[in-house]
């Protein structure tokens, strides 16, 4: 199920950067990609003669003769970025993979547990506890 809803996030944010943390609900990112998004579409994209043109394909003409090399290749690197991160959140890659977590942590999505559960409350993964060193318990007993 995992790499459905990470195709699904990769399919959005093809569509629209931005569209497929909607859909893996990390709002900020959303925000983030589809406002660096817009804004270069703004900048970069002769918005005048775009909303001018009459029909897609005469759209798609003043987009190939109208701008450069250079803003068709960071438009698409931004859409190729929003993807490749989505996706990659979406198949469950912790976002603080570098920090130290204080508390055990979800080997699935790798969220922080609460050490009393048997289960991850963050996707619903069972979780299978360590088995304790008969010494161990040994020592611990008065």
């Amino acid at each position: 199920m995992t790499w459905l809803r990470a195709l699904a996030a990769a399919g959005l944010s093809v569509v629209m950067p931005g569209a497929g943390h909607v859909l893996i609900r990390d709002w900020l990112r959303a925000l983030v990609f589809s406002g660096l998004f817009l804004s270069a579409f703004v900048i970069l994209l002769p918005t005048e003669q775009l909303a001018a043109a009459g029909t897609v394909t005469e759209g798609m003409d003043v987009v190939t003769d109208e701008t450069s090399t250079l803003s068709r290749f960071v438009l698409s690197f931004i859409v190729l970025f929003a993807t490749i991160d989505a996706a990659f959140r979406a198949m469950g890659f912790p976002p603080n993979a570098g920090d130290a977590a204080d508390g055990p942590t979800c080997p699935e999505c790798g969220k922080e547990l609460d050490e009393d559960l048997t289960f991850c409350h963050w996707c619903t993964t069972r979780l299978e506890r360590p088995e304790v060193d008969e010494r161990e318990d040994e020592l611990t007993q008065p």
